[in-house]
């Protein structure tokens, strides 16, 4: 289906996964409201392995590399694993909300382990850019409270699952797209990493005392709307990585954590603080320098 479109056309449908991306966050805590976090995951997931079936075909697995099929396959599972229940198991909404601006620090650790683990060459403006990054995730947490390392970690402790499942998030998400770059060799895997997350979730969810499924109309086109967005975003990103302008892509994907809160915040009707918007302001331009500390090494 999304095989034969335009540099320009490719282009946008990367400009559209990022716009779809930027739902997900809402959309997740929303159902895991209504059928838990494992077992809203689990759904999530299901239902998003099913759309992505016709638009990217069954897996053939014959010609992937092994080491793509392992290692992205554990790291794939694992990230979607931080980022769903990390979400779910937050304590309220406004905290679902701070915890993916924690899992936004993975275009800095992207870079970073491009260049321990790949080569990847690199100016100055990454040190900076890195530094700006973390400075936004503690102002984040902190609130708009004066900051101070024992409120963090007051903060972080008071639910030290969900902090420690996005932080790990961020890391597991960089080093995928590391080891894709080096061991995928031009092949797509992600039809299969949904079914392997999908299968992992429900086993989780059989051995543990969640409660039972419900279903109704508003929770399943919740549903249904956070799985396409998976499902597309997934599928639209590989069309423009093929045959659109990278640089445009990247350049915009950046801004995914301000459209995530602003999305977010006006789904789950939740009020945020200046503080927050200071802090995704810093991750965003954190994140931006540390891009463009590779792109000057590229350009000369």
């Amino acid at each position: 289906m999304f095989t034969s479109p335009g540099p320009q056309a490719a282009t946008l449908c990367g400009l559209a996964a990022i716009v779809l991306w930027s739902t997900i966050v809402g959309l997740i805590r929303g159902v895991s409201e209504h059928f838990g976090a494992i077992g809203g995951a689990a759904l999530i997931y299901t239902v998003g392995a099913l759309l992505l079936l016709p638009l990217l075909g069954r897996p053939r697995l014959r010609g992937f590399p092994r080491i793509y099929l392992v290692l992205g396959s554990i790291l794939f599972v694992a990230y979607e694993l931080c980022l769903s229940l990390s979400l779910g198991f937050a304590h309220n909404r406004a905290q679902a909300i701070e915890l993916s601006i924690l899992n936004y620090l993975w275009p800095c650790f992207t870079i970073v382990f491009a260049i321990l683990l790949n080569g990847q060459k690199a100016r100055w403006p990454i040190i900076p850019g890195i530094a700006l990054a973390l400075a936004g995730i503690t102002w984040v947490i902190s609130g708009d409270q004066e900051i101070s390392l024992q409120r963090i970690l007051g903060n972080v402790q008071s639910n030290p699952l969900s902090y420690g499942l996005a932080f790990s998030g961020a890391v597991i998400w960089g080093l995928y797209c590391s080891a894709t770059k080096r061991y995928a060799d031009g092949r797509n895997g992600v039809v299969l990493f949904f079914m392997l997350v999908a299968a992992t979730l429900w086993v989780k969810y059989a051995f543990s005392a969640q409660p039972a499924l419900s279903f109704n109309l508003p929770a399943s086109l919740e549903l249904l709307g956070a799985a396409a967005a998976m499902a597309f975003g997934y599928a639209l990103w590989n069309v423009g990585l093929l045959r659109g302008n990278l640089t445009l892509m990247a350049s915009a994907s950046y801004f995914t954590p301000v459209l995530s809160a602003l999305f977010a915040m006006a789904w789950l009707d939740t009020q945020l603080t200046s503080a927050f918007w200071q802090g995704v302001a810093m991750v965003t331009g954190g994140s931006l320098l540390c891009w463009l500390a590779t792109r000057e090494t590229a350009a000369h």
